[in-house]
């Protein structure tokens, strides 16, 4: 006998824009409604970072260069180099990110990533850029480093984009979003590493903050839309680590562990 699929909660209807719906499901304007202020222009304009990521997959030069080898009738294919600058084509995001823990989250010039209650600080402008399917790379939008964690749960920054770089971004059952790492997790119980704050607003290691914490949970004010070239990915084993404060596993690009500065060890709150 065939069971009806059970009715869409508020985060899968989330869940099922964020994977190309071209129309809004049942109930998502009366889930809308209830966001907190500033959150729904922010769902919204993540919505439009999405499609623009699968689009410009979609429309790749790969792409389009298979089909002009490959698919031209004529079969007369010039190939030149393409002198021409690439053109920004992700449509990412300048936001604060404002910490339920009372602190907006900053990366200072060092390199140190903490927490401020300063409103005017530069440095808690990020770019959040859509670098996958509901996946973001975070970058100061003053120092263009980007957090990144590392195999111990360690935030660190780093100038170069690596896959320690990638987090994957989830809005939480208060509409609060998360940030978690996109390769790192706890090996047996699956538990995701996530980016935190305690409440003394310093940094905390990914594998002690718990997703239904507030240490976990962020609220986006977004400033304004921007457009962003694809960052280059480079390999974690092309660089090793450099201004290290804490032993680690993995090595990433000029990274600097939280400026040298010890980081929170106890589990969130």
């Amino acid at each position: 006998m065939c069971r009806l699929p059970a009715p869409l909660q508020p985060l899968q209807l989330w869940t099922k824009i964020g994977n190309g719906f071209s129309t809004e499901p049942p109930g998502f304007s009366s889930v809308m409604d209830d966001a907190p202020p500033g959150t729904q222009e922010y769902i919204m304009l993540r919505q439009d970072s999405i499609q623009s990521a699968e689009l410009k997959k979609k429309e790749s030069p790969f792409r389009a260069k298979c089909h002009e080898i490959f698919c031209c009738p004529l079969k007369q294919v010039h190939l030149k180099e393409n002198t021409e600058p690439e053109e920004p084509q992700l449509k990412g995001i300048v936001t604060k990110l404002y910490s339920r823990q009372g602190y907006h989250l900053q990366l200072q010039a060092d390199g140190t990533i903490d927490g401020t209650k300063e409103e005017d600080s530069s440095y808690t402008l990020f770019n959040l850029i859509p670098v996958g399917l509901r996946v973001v790379a975070i970058q100061g939008v003053q120092t263009k480093l980007y957090l990144a964690m590392n195999s111990e749960g360690y935030l660190y920054t780093s100038e170069h984009f690596t896959p320690e770089c990638k987090f994957k971004e989830s809005v939480f059952e208060n509409y609060y979003v998360t940030y978690s790492s996109m390769i790192y997790r706890q090996q047996q119980s699956g538990r995701g590493w996530y980016l935190g704050l305690n409440k003394e607003g310093e940094i905390m290691k990914g594998n002690h903050v718990k997703k239904n914490k507030p240490a976990a949970h962020f609220l986006p004010k977004p400033l304004k839309v921007a457009m962003y070239k694809e960052p280059s990915l480079h390999d974690l084993t092309e660089f090793s680590r450099s201004g290290s404060g804490t032993p680690t596993k993995s090595r990433s690009v000029s990274g600097v562990l939280n400026g040298g500065k010890s980081m929170s060890q106890n589990e969130s709150t």
